[in-house]
């Protein structure tokens, strides 16, 4: 396959991050298509990029996410990127509603679960860790399997995690999407590529510890079909953030833990108030800033001196005027221009 990839003879190739690595070579490649960017590093799609034979080629490219990064969201402020926008759900879906609730009330989201069972529904329960870890004081997704078999008797409750064989997490998920499976417990493997429209349901627990980009792409995994759908944040402390409309309160008293950070406290605001995925990217913009334009941090500070994007939002819509102007009118000045601020990190620009 390498062979029919470097001699053009492979018109069109599908393929994973493995298409990245270094052996993998095209005669002429004119256009390199990145679903799920957010998944992707800056040096990833560089990489992919220079995978032409030719020195002055340079491939086009089209990223498609649910929620841009946030050095991707700031970029497209600075006109270095097209923007192309759905707005609408695709025909038959339905919206979803979510709800944050501490982990002190996880016996009626149980409850919860055995009426979408009964009304014929599949539930998804993700944990972000596959087995106990004595760093990290999470519920894993073990534990959490053996917990709802036994509270569901007569269900089949299934697991599934990226250390299964390839076979068998096959089996799991043709009995989920069957619908002979009524719970699925599961880490984040099912975070894209999975469409099953019966489930109604999804739980994600400690999801305090989940970014905006992946807790979005998870909820999206319901409300896949034309039934009401619910997605339940569980976090692990007793404090409730303050949030407003679809945030669900959780009961005070109890053990209770440390207080959210404030970080996961935006997050968790931002998932109950709006399912937006560009109004999301611009909150994970604001919590965890751009990152480097000139560089391959996709978060943090942007690092520069005087400007904000926020606050200087008038004085990039007169840049992004006057540079063609400049570029066509002066081209020699344009260019030293760009070599003094720039340099040779502008390949940062297209990545």
């Amino acid at each position: 396959m390498l062979g029919l990839i470097e001699r053009g003879e492979a018109g069109l190739v599908v393929g994973t991050h493995a298409v990245i690595q270094e052996q993998v070579q095209f005669r002429n490649l004119a256009l390199a298509i990145i679903d799920e960017q957010h998944r992707f590093g800056v040096a990833q799609r560089l990489a992919l990029r220079g995978k032409t034979s030719g020195e002055d080629l340079e491939p086009h490219m089209l990223m498609m996410t649910a929620t841009p990064i946030p050095r991707t969201l700031a970029m497209s402020y600075y006109a270095d990127l097209d923007v192309s926008t759905i707005d609408e759900l695709p025909p038959g879906r339905s919206p979803i509603v979510t709800k944050v609730v501490s982990e002190q009330r996880r016996d009626e989201v149980i409850q919860r679960i055995r009426g979408q069972l009964e009304q014929g529904r599949q539930v998804y329960w993700v944990c972000p860790l596959i087995e106990e870890s004595e760093m990290l004081d999470l519920t894993n997704a073990t534990e959490t399997h053996a917990e709802l078999s036994a509270a569901l008797p007569g269900v089949l409750v299934g697991l599934l995690h990226s250390r299964m064989p390839v076979a068998e997490k096959k089996a799991v998920m043709s009995l989920f999407t069957s619908g002979q499976m009524g719970v699925l417990v599961s880490t984040t493997v099912i975070e894209v590529g999975v469409d099953v429209p019966n489930a109604t349901l999804m739980v994600i627990e400690h999801a305090e510890r989940f970014g905006l980009s992946q807790l979005h792409q998870l909820r999206g995994r319901v409300g896949r079909g034309a039934a009401a759908s619910a997605c339940v944040l569980l976090y692990s402390t007793g404090d409730a953030p303050r949030l407003g409309a679809g945030g669900e309160a959780p009961r005070q008293g109890g053990n209770e833990r440390p207080h959210l950070s404030a970080a996961a406290r935006e997050r968790l605001k931002a998932m109950a108030e709006t399912s937006d995925g560009f109004e999301i990217a611009r909150r994970d913009l604001d919590i965890r800033g751009p990152g480097e334009f000139l560089g391959a941090r996709q978060s943090g500070a942007a690092l520069l001196r005087f400007a904000d994007l926020a606050a200087d939002s008038q004085l990039l819509a007169w840049a992004r005027e006057a540079a063609p102007v400049m570029l066509d009118r002066y081209p020699a000045l344009a260019e030293r221009h760009v070599a003094r601020w720039l340099g040779s990190r502008t390949d940062y620009l297209k990545a």
